[in-house]
């Protein structure tokens, strides 16, 4: 739900209009987000925005009654890189396991929920049913990327029929709109691969949803598709029950193969070492690598393979040479970047396949955004490399030490998910360790960790740390994206020290960390502007830094001439009274050892999630204390004794951030925006910053903020 802000000098409220809209968009969230949903059996369990979030509320009590009492509930499903597996666990929120995951790209996911990684169950409240997948559910996200996938209009579809042959066979067959048995039609054979069935075409591949709107668009031949799990199309049985039944073409010029995974290979080898059979053939991550080639009648032969996460790419790479020596013609539709082997690529390998049957074509050439094979992908071996392996386009490999060799679950917890979401990808046995290949991730920083068996384990081969995150490991993919978070050429930034002082209010000596920009001078004429910047609940003064990056942050944006010269003071916010630390001790503390400023004027403060409630506590207590303030995903709580006037008169910047739907705040923080349009404070805010309550969005805030302050 987009809402979109923007308070300060330069852009002053538009009275009571303003305010009394903004009052009420701020009520129909609350009222949205924060109610609690009945845990009736009928209340959905999804619900699917019209920007693509999904939320999930799962009833305590439904289960209980299902599987029983549980620690843990996760929604499997195709959300990870790639549409790969991966699991998107809730948090438990009074009488139900709640989350939000999004926005997902459009297109068909499928997903099951399971508590404890064993004890799997259906959502009751979904309709929609995988025959072959009793547990699953599908929903459908919308827009002009899938508009292919969508449900043709009512009545203009073709027919999906079931079709016996011999002693128990069963196949399915779409005919297109408008079918007669005055015409006869040309016929595509698809196959399924190992572990998939005939009906995953319609449950998963929305075969039927593609090709009806490839024929009310005219983008394909009239043709009868037959689906069936039989190998090499069902053999003769099929093809006569066929002929019986619908007015079909049985010459070679006129039949078509495809499949995916084994039925890709088997579909090649049907159509190029059995002449006269067919004419046209699909591969869609096929597995062959090698094939006698007898069938030189063969019109089209089309390969296609997602990105190395598919087990086909390497498979392709080897096929093509043996195509290439056999002398064997064929079209590479090119590496799908953006998924693996998986129905979501195989939906678009149809889709392109389809219009190419029975007809003269134009374009031979890969999709729009596929790119070559570039040799095979061959991660380092086990053992030999500490982890992550990171390729330079963003595929990440994990592999564990062979300490877990006798788990039975093991899967890896990162910010992986749309906007930095956190989602657990399983991994596989490999020997006697466990690996899995991610990707391809965008250019951002990215924490993770493994779990094994329900534990949090720390990637012992990883000599990164989080000290307040002991099984936390990072790493960073770069790029254009990342240059504000990777390390400035050595020598060339500022240093990052430790500052201890006596802190009467915990009664010990504590430490805070202080970055003093490139050139710092101490003995300089004019003292310089301090930024107090503060961490969030469960968290300490090492987090900024660990974490949010905020030395490479503040180091890039000295270099690039957007920051003014500044002391940064990362102090540690666990404490009773954060409002006497900040003043009688820290603060003190840094004007003491470091050549900065005690003028209002040329002092900032801002802080994340309980950072942020401590800021906005410190303006109120102390209106005009700091001059450029600052909260991310913080509310601003009540108004009561707030002193609008001196906040307005003393503050030259308050401005605002909170992360998407996906953040918890973001309920609160958006009532706290009509409790400061009550008040008359002025402030700055120009909407969400995209992302959970986490580092992925707190990183994009100090981005922003540090090249505002000091410069009003």
């Amino acid at each position: 739900m987009p809402f979109l802000l923007y308070h300060g000098r330069s852009h002053p409220q538009s009275g009571r209009r303003l305010a009394a809209a903004i009052a009420a968009a701020v009520m129909a969230i609350a009222a949205v987000l924060l109610v609690p949903r009945p845990a009736a059996a009928d209340t959905p369990w999804l619900t699917v925005s019209e920007d693509g979030y999904a939320s999930f509320t799962v009833p305590v009590a439904s289960v209980e009654a299902a599987v029983g009492s549980v620690s843990q509930i996760a929604v499997e499903g195709n959300f990870g890189p790639s549409f790969t597996w991966a699991e998107f666990g809730l948090t438990r929120r009074g009488d139900a396991w709640s989350g939000v995951l999004g926005p997902l790209k459009p297109g068909l996911y499928s997903y099951q929920v399971t508590g404890d990684d064993t004890k799997g169950l259906k959502d009751p409240t979904n309709s929609t049913v995988v025959a072959s997948k009793p547990l699953w559910s599908t929903f459908f996200v919308a827009g002009d990327a899938a508009r292919l996938l969508a449900d043709a209009p009512q009545g203009q579809g073709g027919k999906v029929e079931t079709l016996t042959y011999g002693a128990a066979g069963k196949a399915l067959v779409w005919t297109p709109p408008g079918y007669t048995a005055r015409r006869t039609y040309p016929v595509l054979f698809l196959q399924p691969g190992d572990g998939v069935r005939a009906t995953d075409w319609l449950d998963l591949g929305r075969a039927k949803q593609i090709f009806d709107n490839l024929a009310i668009q005219r983008a394909m031949e009239p043709m009868v598709v037959v689906i069936s799990d039989g190998g090499a199309a069902g053999g003769e049985e099929l093809r006569k029950a066929l002929a019986d039944r619908y007015r079909v073409h049985r010459d070679p010029a006129h039949q078509a193969i495809a499949g995916v995974a084994e039925g890709g290979a088997r579909a090649l080898r049907a159509a190029l070492t059995r002449p006269g059979r067919y004419a046209y053939a699909g591969s869609f991550s096929g597995l062959l690598t090698d094939v006698k080639a007898d069938n030189r009648q063969v019109k089209l032969v089309r390969l296609y393979t997602g990105n190395v996460t598919d087990p086909a790419y390497n498979a392709t790479i080897r096929l093509t040479k043996a195509l290439d020596r056999a002398r064997v013609g064929y079209e590479f539709d090119g590496v799908n970047p953006d998924a693996g082997a998986n129905w979501n690529a195989w939906q678009e390998n149809l889709i392109d396949f389809a219009p190419r049957l029975f007809r003269k074509v134009r374009d031979h050439g890969p999709s729009a955004g596929h790119g070559r094979l570039k040799g095979e992908f061959t991660p380092p071996a086990p053992g030999t490399t500490p982890t992550p392996f990171v390729t330079e386009d963003g595929f990440v490999t994990f592999e564990t030490t062979t300490d877990f060799q006798n788990a039975q679950n093991v899967k890896v917890w990162a910010n992986w998910a749309p906007n930095g979401s956190w989602l657990r990808v399983p991994m596989t046995r490999a020997g006697d360790r466990w690996r899995v290949t991610v990707g391809p991730l965008g250019p951002w920083f990215y924490y993770y960790r493994l779990i094994v068996d329900r534990t949090s384990v720390k990637d012992v081969s990883n000599p990164t740390k989080v000290t307040t995150e002991p099984t936390w490991s990072t790493f960073l993919v770069p790029g254009e994206q990342a240059r504000l978070l990777t390390d400035v050429p050595a020598g060339q930034g500022g240093k990052v020290e430790s500052l201890t002082y006596r802190s009467t209010v915990a009664n010990q000596d504590r430490t805070a960390l202080v970055w003093t920009p490139p050139g710092y001078d101490p003995d300089r004429a004019e003292p310089y502007p301090v930024f107090y910047l503060q961490h969030g609940g469960g968290q300490s003064y090492t987090d900024w830094v660990e974490m949010g990056r905020a030395k490479q942050i503040l180091d890039h944006h000295f270099l690039d001439g957007n920051l003014v010269p500044m002391v940064v003071v990362m102090g540690n916010g666990n404490v009773p009274d954060f409002n006497r630390e900040l003043l009688e001790n820290l603060a003190p503390a840094a004007q003491d050892r470091y050549h900065v400023s005690s003028d209002p004027s040329q002092q900032a403060l801002a802080g994340l999630s309980m950072g942020g409630g401590q800021t906005f506590g410190m303006l109120k207590a102390n209106p005009g204390r700091f001059a450029y303030v600052a909260a991310f995903s913080a509310g601003f709580g009540s108004g009561a004794g707030v002193d609008a006037q001196a906040i307005n008169n003393g503050t030259k910047l308050l401005r605002l951030y909170v992360g998407d739907q996906t953040d918890f705040v973001y309920p609160s923080f958006m009532t706290s925006l009509n409790t400061l349009n009550t008040l008359g404070i002025r402030y700055e805010f120009d909407g969400v910053t995209p992302g959970p309550h986490g580092w992925d969005v707190w990183q994009k805030n100090l981005i922003d903020l540090a090249p505002r302050l000091f410069k009003r």
